[in-house]
């Protein structure tokens, strides 16, 4: 138990200033829903009706001409988004020592997002874990210490659970298994009305395949080795098979009307999530 309290404390703190820090380089607020309702952000001004309310006259507009005018403010409701990302050993593997684990940049992204989510005025909740979608910022706190202590826990493929209809499923992972078990679960949640996206994190090593000559490739989830002689061999099928894989990827996203994007850990966290974050966006509009 010590131990255990030690290594949260060691690895919370800057878990949280990281993806504050990259939440920070986006301008959050509320998702409008781009038609007159309660909420705080500005709409449009408008010619005042004979069934508006005095208090919703804008006087200062209105005293600029003969014309007096309402101010709308944009309707916003909370929506709610379940994030998962991929805990597998597999995820804790880099091709070199400056660049970040396939884990870390999941990690990273998943409660980046969720600060934006929450600061949005959104509910969140991880996929799997026990807490109910909360909003408002007590609720970082709790996601943030789930994602640092389910180390190399959970499978690399999310499990179907009942959602609400209307909700949005975010996964972030490699998503490098069999096209058709992903397919079986975004399918399902597609049919009952919840949306979604797919961002696949990748190490740059496992789109170019850079390796040539002897190599011995050892897997992190108990899979038997293998040896090549001359890697550089297969690097063109590898590469054709990966391609094939994405664009599968890409299909299950358009039958479904999900999303799908790919990043590579050699970028900017940062890119990923403005982009992530926008196609949110245009889900909740």
């Amino acid at each position: 138990m010590r131990q255990r309290a030690q290594d949260l404390a060691a690895s919370l703190p800057p878990l949280l200033v990281a993806a504050r820090r990259v939440a920070a380089t986006v301008a959050p607020g509320a998702h409008g829903r781009r038609r007159a309702g309660p909420g705080e952000a500005f709409w449009q001004f408008r010619p005042y009706q004979t069934f508006d309310a005095a208090r919703m006259i804008d006087w200062r507009r209105s005293a600029r001409g003969s014309t007096v005018y309402v101010r709308e403010r944009e309707f916003e409701t909370a929506q709610t988004v379940y994030l998962w990302r991929d805990a597998s050993p597999s995820m804790r593997w880099r091709s070199d020592r400056g660049l970040p684990e396939k884990r870390e940049h999941a990690d990273l992204l998943t409660l980046a997002l969720a600060i934006l989510l929450i600061g949005a005025g959104e509910r969140v909740a991880l996929l799997g874990e026990s807490l109910r979608p909360r909003s408002g910022q007590p609720a970082i706190e709790p996601i943030a210490e789930l994602l640092a202590t389910t180390r190399d826990g959970g499978g690399s493929l999310p499990v179907y659970e009942p959602l609400p209809r209307h909700a949005t499923v975010v996964l972030i992972g490699d998503l490098l298994d069999p096209l058709h078990e992903l397919s079986a679960v975004v399918q399902r949640w597609s049919a009952e009305g919840v949306g979604g996206h797919m961002l696949q994190v990748v190490d740059p090593a496992e789109e170019a395949f850079p390796y040539r000559g002897r190599v011995r490739f050892e897997g992190l989830e108990s899979e038997a080795p293998h040896l090549l002689g001359r890697a550089e061999q297969v690097s063109a099928e590898y590469q054709d098979r990966l391609a094939v894989h994405r664009a599968g990827l890409a299909d299950l996203a358009r039958q479904t009307g999900w999303t799908f994007a790919v990043h590579g850990t050699d970028r900017s966290a940062e890119s990923a999530l403005l982009a992530l974050f926008a196609v949110i966006g245009d889900r909740f509009a």
